[in-house]
């Protein structure tokens, strides 16, 4: 089995010249050839260890990029899609519309293909002197707030803004209802079913708990083939807000941006 962090692809055929035999006594003989990142890359005119100085994103698009494979796939590329319809927390303000367009860029480090404009974890800016960019995180603690606030910062500073600021918020607290209507799409073409309800928490006052089992999901569709015919397989899936389930139509697993 390979490793979890190791991903693996078929041969692209738009490779040239790139020849790939099994040997004849493998019991795989025939069968289509698995390469990793690193295959491709050296494929693709990149030699191990000849890599330009950037990241492991960076790397794999350029790779997909001069081979000519599409990018937007969850097996063979990485791109971020972004929507054409304004988000609706975008300011009025010229220059805070300005830095929102930049930091609206920024993709989710966990989902790459989505921004955190769409995931709804940007919440506002404004300008005080500085710009300052307002975060909110889908659950307190998590890990991926850090990585968010590097990217801001990198992005704002690249296009301009080296004294721009991120704020962390924490209330009102992030709920699925903020995910726009592109963001789920993506969400969906990427593999992931999108939360498949409304969120039960308000934006203020008490939040009410409940003891005892949790309460039914409403369908979940497979992302793959589109059928109802789906079950929980775990409650948590690759990621804490998401759950793991399996359509019993096609027998694929996906993961589900659990409602909250």
């Amino acid at each position: 089995m390979t490793h979890p962090s190791r991903k693996i692809r078929k041969v692209p055929e738009h490779l040239p010249n790139f020849e790939v035999t099994e040997p004849k006594t493998s019991k795989y003989a025939g069968a289509p050839k698995l390469l990793s990142d690193a295959d491709l890359l050296e494929a693709a005119g990149n030699p191990r260890g000849h890599l330009p100085e950037q990241s492991h994103v960076e790397a794999v698009e350029r790779a997909d990029h001069e081979a000519h494979i599409p990018t937007g796939n969850p097996v063979v590329g990485i791109s971020t899609r972004h929507s054409d319809t304004p988000h609706e927390l975008r300011p009025t303000d010229p220059e805070a519309a300005k830095v929102w367009d930049i930091a609206a860029h920024v993709p989710d480090p966990e989902i790459p293909v989505i921004s955190i404009a769409d995931l709804g974890i940007l919440r506002g800016v404004r300008i005080d002197e500085v710009p300052i960019v307002t975060i909110t995180p889908t659950y307190s603690g998590c890990p991926a707030m850090e990585h968010i606030t590097d990217d801001l910062r990198r992005s704002l500073r690249d296009k301009g803004y080296p004294e721009a600021k991120v704020e962390l918020v924490l209330d009102p607290a992030w709920n699925t209802d903020w995910i726009t209507p592109h963001g789920r799409e993506v969400l969906r073409e990427y593999g992931i079913a999108p939360p498949s309800g409304s969120s039960a928490i308000q934006d203020a006052g008490p939040i009410p708990l409940t003891l005892g089992l949790r309460p039914p999901v409403t369908e979940v569709a497979c992302p793959r083939c589109g059928s109802t015919e789906t079950q929980e397989l775990s409650h948590f899936g690759s990621t804490s807000c998401k759950a793991l389930y399996r359509c019993n139509a096609c027998l694929e697993p996906f993961d589900y941006f659990k409602v909250h």
